[in-house]
């Protein structure tokens, strides 16, 4: 498959088989997905990886507890998905990357504040794009979703490292039918207006 099908084929899958994922098969996606590019080469995005029946249990238990809400939940597919993945980053990892003799005199390894774009956030959604594309390239489905306010309870429950920030979860499995989200239909705005060519200031 080439690159621009995948891109084009690529959407939010929220419906999937229970069927397990073959044995080996996200790892060797998960190896390919973390080849994106890093500020300093920190390579700092780590995986998180729910892929047996208890600990995907446990991720819904925690973030969508059973009872009304869970029954009322308008995509019952989601919580079928034989694999979670929990995308996460170390920002420490960046400080004490740019705390380095090659590094230092940027001045970035002392502090958060110091970053005025956290590369962190930047680097972890390079993973996430190549996973995403990966997923489709080898005929599965995959679903971006954010822990949001329950990655305190997610670290708590999985015994993550209270350094350890949790960017996003994505679902991967063997896709079915199912019904496009709310945003689907939005439309992407036309290239000219995605695309800025300034002009030069005469002199």
């Amino acid at each position: 498959m080439e690159l621009s099908e995948a891109i084009t084929r690529r959407r939010m899958v929220r419906d999937f088989a229970p069927d397990p994922l073959p044995p080996g098969r996200l790892d060797e996606l998960l190896g390919l997905a973390r080849r994106a590019p890093s500020a300093g080469n920190t390579a700092s995005t780590l995986f998180v990886v729910l892929d047996r029946p208890e600990l995907v249990a446990g991720y819904w238990d925690t973030t969508l507890p059973a009872g009304p809400r869970r029954d009322r939940f308008r995509w019952q597919g989601l919580l079928r998905a034989p694999a979670l993945v929990l995308v996460a980053t170390e920002p420490q990892r960046y400080l004490d990357r740019y705390a380095e003799p090659d590094k230092a005199a940027t001045g970035r390894g002392g502090s958060v504040d110091r970053w005025p774009v956290p590369y962190w956030w930047v680097d972890a959604g390079a993973v996430i794009q190549n996973l995403l594309l990966l997923a489709v390239e080898a005929g599965l489905g995959a679903c971006l979703f954010g822990p949001f306010d329950h990655e305190p309870a997610l670290r708590e429950r999985f015994g993550l490292d209270d350094d350890l920030r949790l960017v996003a979860t994505i679902a991967v499995g063997h896709p079915r039918p199912d019904s496009p989200g709310r945003s689907a239909d939005r439309p992407r705005p036309p290239l000219d207006q995605v695309i800025v060519r300034p002009s030069m200031p005469p002199g």
